[in-house]
């Protein structure tokens, strides 16, 4: 079966990149291992953990925060069965959507795992043992990223979990233990305390979300903490022992000792969550036998997303860069339109990133640390949401937004915030950095009033200390 692009791999980055290609009047195929479309994201990461995220923010919100709006209500009730249904609803709505687009797009699907037998040669091996072999002009691997584990400690999705094992759990677990206070352990394990579970979080490193600005970063530490999440941070998980099943006893011990050395402690837990990162899945792919390089697990790409190998390209988490499902979706749009003769390109410094608790966390550009380590000379404004009006109508003053300007052109080089709608104002701040403005750009762009956003405005007019409420 002959095609011009065969993309391995349907999450965020393959699907987006066999569609566009598909556009632009290429003929497109996709393989997929999993019997519905969308990866890990669509499936079993971004979009369930996104529904129980908002789901138990609703919970929590009528159990502490009706009141003082004047809402009486009673004590509320979970209804694990509903809660999950919701969380099952949403991801069959979304992954039916990209079987949908592929329909309305012309593109074909293969149902089964694929492999590189040779540029331009792609095998699918089907449930049932069946070969096909599919010829392709070019070959997209975009077969995305696995659970990072760690060594010593095993997987059961039981008492063990990955992410995929926390977002479907039978009931709400009295004791968890996250080990890593990244994005996914941060989010998943508000998740469960807000459903009540007693949560407490183990890194290695003495901070919290590693890559994020330190200073936004330490307050939403401060946060998190205040809202009952336990942290012991510079910490080495040293083993995981199940303990023999019993009632209501815990099921799992947690060691752990300094990272710098010291006495070992341990914890109990009914959960152990291991959320230390991800990992490039390439596993049965045939890298290493099609001549493939690769580096540290990942996929050697250059400027066009082209590997060792003519004809065979890679995006999103298997490559450099940081693995976000908007990040591998970027790439995809930019690899179809070369393959298709047009001029792609993704620019990686306005790639925003989010943290979806409550508050949420939201970041673009450079942080302060790597700003310093660059030598540039930059300026800062900052402004509290606890001086915003809408802030404080609608009950959400944690956090702040904080501004990073070049100090000489005054061109923004980073955004950093913490508050309950960052995800959605971040990219005020993407857009104006994709267009190289300035803090004086947005200081002058009005804001209706009275919006969260207008915390964006007073921060970029804080770099000039000319911020009016604060």
């Amino acid at each position: 079966m002959s095609h011009d692009l065969v993309v391995i791999g349907t999450g965020p980055g393959g699907y987006v990149c066999a569609i566009r290609a598909a556009q632009l009047g290429l003929k497109v195929a996709v393989v997929e291992k999993r019997k519905t479309f969308g990866g890990t994201c669509l499936n079993v990461g971004c979009i369930p953990s996104k529904a129980l995220l908002y789901a138990t923010e609703m919970f929590e919100a009528a159990g502490h925060e009706f009141a003082p709006l004047g809402i009486v209500t009673g004590k509320p009730e979970l209804d694990w069965t509903a809660m999950a249904k919701h969380r099952d609803d949403t991801v069959a709505s979304n992954v039916g959507g990209v079987s949908f687009l592929f329909k309305k797009n012309k593109v074909e699907t293969f149902q089964g795992t694929g492999r590189i037998k040779a540029a331009g040669q792609v095998e699918v091996t089907g449930e049932d043992g069946q070969v096909t072999t599919l010829d392709a002009k070019s070959i997209v691997i975009a077969t995305g990223s696995d659970v990072a584990t760690l060594p010593g400690v095993t997987i059961d999705e039981k008492v063990i979990v990955s992410s995929t094992g926390a977002l479907a759990l039978d009931g709400v677990p009295k004791k968890l233990v996250v080990i890593g206070a990244g994005v996914i352990g941060l989010e998943l394990g508000s998740v469960w305390r807000r459903l009540g579970a007693e949560v407490t979080v183990i890194e290695y490193l003495d901070r919290i979300l590693p890559g994020i600005d330190a200073e936004t970063a330490s307050q939403f530490h401060r946060i998190q903490a205040k809202q009952g999440l336990i942290f012991h941070l510079g910490q080495k998980v040293s083993g995981v022992t199940l303990k023999p099943e019993g009632a209501n006893a815990p099921r799992a011990t947690v060691a752990f000792v300094p990272a710098a050395g010291g006495e070992e402690q341990s914890i109990d837990a009914d959960v152990v969550l291991v959320a230390i990162g991800r990992r490039p899945n390439t596993d049965g792919l045939g890298c290493q036998e099609a001549g493939i390089a690769t580096e540290r697990g990942r996929v050697v790409i250059d400027e066009h997303f082209a590997t060792s190998v003519p004809g065979i390209y890679a995006i999103g988490d298997v490559v450099r860069g940081a693995m976000l499902a908007h990040k591998a979706e970027d790439e995809g749009v930019a690899l179809a339109e070369i393959l298709a003769g047009q001029a792609g390109h993704v620019n990686y410094e306005t790639i925003p990133a989010v943290v979806y608790t409550m508050p949420e966390l939201a970041s673009v550009g450079a942080t302060e640390e790597e700003l310093k380590a660059a030598g540039t000379t930059y300026k800062v404004g900052k402004f509290p949401f606890s001086a915003n009006g809408r802030a404080r109508a609608t009950r959400h003053t944690d956090g702040f937004v904080k501004v990073l300007a070049d100090a000489a052109s005054d061109r923004v080089l980073g955004v950093h915030m913490i508050g309950s709608v960052a995800g959605e104002l971040i990219q005020e701040a993407a857009v104006l950095m994709e267009f190289g403005g300035s803090s004086e750009d947005l200081a002058r762009t009005s804001h209706a009033h009275p919006t969260m956003s207008e915390a964006v405005r007073e921060a970029a007019m804080a770099v000039e200390k000319r911020a009016i409420h604060m």
